[in-house]
């Protein structure tokens, strides 16, 4: 796969203005998710050892040989609105690793945002096609148009660092 080009800022016309908002989100997306809904769901489609996907490798340790891969449907009222990939290098062990293991059901999100000593980086844009791994996965949730806006962020605690790419679906164009 060639390598993405993940950019540290949106087009001015690259998607409407209420994508735009999801997308440049400062704070936790399930936050977010849950004041735009009634039932706010985190299904779990994959948790365990895999290998960080080729543009994933520029984002320091995180790409590195084997890495944890935690992939999720965030839903809004049972429809799915985001698909979350989340790689976490599996050395060193630390709190970060216990924590993901232990997740279940729960959003990352809610564990990034919450708990202090986190530090998040620069947010990364990119418009996904089908060539991209990150776009089929997602399009197995429902149907999907010719491409998909992507968001990605690295999150530090001490020596951990996890990368969390989100997905955006079309139904969340649903969501305030």
């Amino acid at each position: 796969m060639k390598r993405s080009k993940w950019r540290a800022r949106l087009d001015g016309g690259a998607c409407d203005p209420h994508l735009r908002s999801w997308l440049t989100e400062p704070d936790s997306l399930t936050a977010r998710c849950q004041r735009a809904c009634t039932d706010f769901r985190v299904r779990v489609l994959r948790y365990g050892k895999g290998r960080a996907l080729a543009d994933e490798s520029t984002s320091g340790e995180v790409g590195r040989g084997l890495a944890w891969v935690r992939e999720v449907a965030l839903e809004c009222d049972g429809r799915p609105v985001i698909f979350a990939h989340t790689t976490l290098a599996t050395a060193p062990n630390g709190r970060l690793s216990r924590w993901m293991a232990g997740l279940g059901n729960r959003s990352l999100g809610s564990l990034l945002f919450t708990y202090p000593g986190f530090e998040r980086g620069a947010i990364e844009f990119l418009r996904l096609d089908a060539r991209h791994p990150l776009y089929r996965r997602a399009a197995a949730l429902g149907e999907v148009g010719a491409t998909l806006w992507a968001r990605r962020s690295l999150h530090r605690l001490g020596r951990q660092q996890v990368l969390v790419t989100e997905v955006f679906l079309p139904a969340i164009r649903a969501c305030k």
